[in-house]
């Protein structure tokens, strides 16, 4: 199998135990989203160990090896991007999977499994054309929305869009449904590397808020902030930051 299959078939077989776990456990709530993290957490380490078994692995939801710093491959994984929208019966949740190897992520798949969708950097198509005339949509967090939005909206006279799970997000532009998201409100490589995947090879730019690369498998995983957009919308978004902030996240 290769990586890209095995990615396709790690989120999808995590997001179908999710939506098994929301459907037959009887949880609600924060129990209900505990369990889901377990159960996702659960199915994608098996199946990492079962057919990659030499690999490192950095997820959410399980304790960081230092060992994964000397390694040439390492699978970055969110087992459950969006516990609140889980937990909450809405679909903007998602399963993200992403492989680093030798400096930088070379798959990801983004399973979103409410539109029993997966997302795969090996076969996603280029992001669609806007259409002429049509305002620009920015992705935003329906529950914590960083500062930096407004700044962002304002220069490009865009709709806000809100939206759970980032993978969600980031997964919106690459499909055309928005143009742009920019988040500055703490994050951490599990968050995006997968999402940011699937956007490069949709042909989107990504980077951080003062531009630089987004880099992964660091010894700190805590990534802060992204912007993810239609390449011409950089300069602008980049600069309309730039006036806004001081270069912290």
């Amino acid at each position: 199998m290769s990586d890209a299959e095995l990615g396709t078939m790690l989120a999808r077989a995590a997001g179908e135990e999710l939506l098994r776990v929301r459907w037959e456990s009887g949880l609600e709530g924060k129990e209900l989203g505990k369990a889901g993290d377990a159960a996702a957490q659960s199915v994608l380490a098996a199946l990492l160990a079962e057919h990659r078994p030499d690999d490192a692995v950095l997820s959410e939801e399980a304790k960081d090896s230092p060992a994964r710093l000397i390694a040439s491959r390492v699978w970055i994984i969110d087992p459950l991007d969006g516990t609140r929208e889980f937990s909450e019966g809405r679909a903007d949740w998602a399963v993200h999977v992403a492989l680093w190897e030798s400096g930088d992520l070379t798959l990801g798949a983004v399973a979103i499994p409410d539109e029993e969708l997966v997302l795969n950097s090996a076969e996603v198509a280029p992001a669609p054309e806007r259409t002429d005339g049509a305002p620009l949509r920015l992705a935003v967090s329906r529950s914590r929305p960083p500062a930096i939005t407004e700044p962002v909206r304002a220069a490009l006279d865009a709709e806000l869009v809100p939206m759970g799970s980032a993978g969600v997000k980031i997964s919106a532009v690459a499909r055309g449904q928005v143009d742009a998201y920019v988040h500055a409100g703490g994050q951490y490589e599990w968050d995006s590397a997968a999402p940011i995947a699937v956007a490069r090879a949709a042909g989107l730019h990504t980077s951080r808020i003062d531009g630089s690369p987004l880099l992964y498998n660091d010894a700190d995983p805590y990534l802060p902030d992204l912007v993810v957009c239609r390449p011409d919308l950089a300069p602008r978004i980049l600069a309309a930051i730039a006036e806004n902030t001081d270069g912290d996240s």
